[in-house]
């Protein structure tokens, strides 16, 4: 599977779907096996940094990986899948928070993601604000460091929707 210059076997499309918790369907992983074959363009079975920033929607979540192979590849994306658990789905939005990895993830961690969201289009103060209000309206302050558990907190009874149609030719 590292190489991607050779089909999935049966075997490794169920050792994928094992991996993602069952996330994708078979059809779908065959899809994805598609797509990162294209985004892996040098053919060695590993994405590269550069390759996956290819796919603009990916740009912000790629600076906390690099050099995937094709199981991890798909496990990244079964955080999206509409059979992923909400406890995934929180994982996987806590890792991307916690740019250094620390298990922390503080209000300026916060704020370079809403930044990296909205880009220009609120300014600085107005996302300070709402960010505030979110976190005071859950019981936290600018000062708090937030853990999983705080996130499985505030976004456990959301009724989170983290979907991405995998396309089946």
């Amino acid at each position: 599977m590292g190489n991607t210059s050779s089909m999935l076997t049966q075997y490794d499309i169920e050792e994928v779907q094992q991996h993602c918790n069952n996330a994708f369907s078979q059809q779908e992983i065959l899809s994805l096996y598609d797509r990162f074959c294209q985004l892996d363009r040098n053919g060695g079975g590993f994405i590269s940094a550069e390759e996956f920033l290819s796919v603009p929607e990916f740009a912000r979540l790629l600076r906390m990986l690099d050099g995937l192979n094709f199981k991890e590849f798909v496990a990244f994306l079964s955080a999206f899948s509409p059979r992923a658990t909400l406890q995934h789905k929180i994982e996987f939005i806590f890792k991307v928070y916690d740019s250094d990895g620390n298990g922390k993830v503080t209000f300026n961690d916060m704020l370079d993601v809403l930044h990296d969201l909205t880009g220009q289009f609120i300014s600085e103060q107005p996302r300070e604000q709402v960010l505030t209000q979110v976190l005071e309206e859950a019981g936290y302050t600018k000062e708090s460091l937030l853990v999983m558990s705080d996130f499985v907190k505030i976004l456990g009874s959301s009724g989170l929707k983290m979907e991405v149609e995998v396309p089946v030719d």
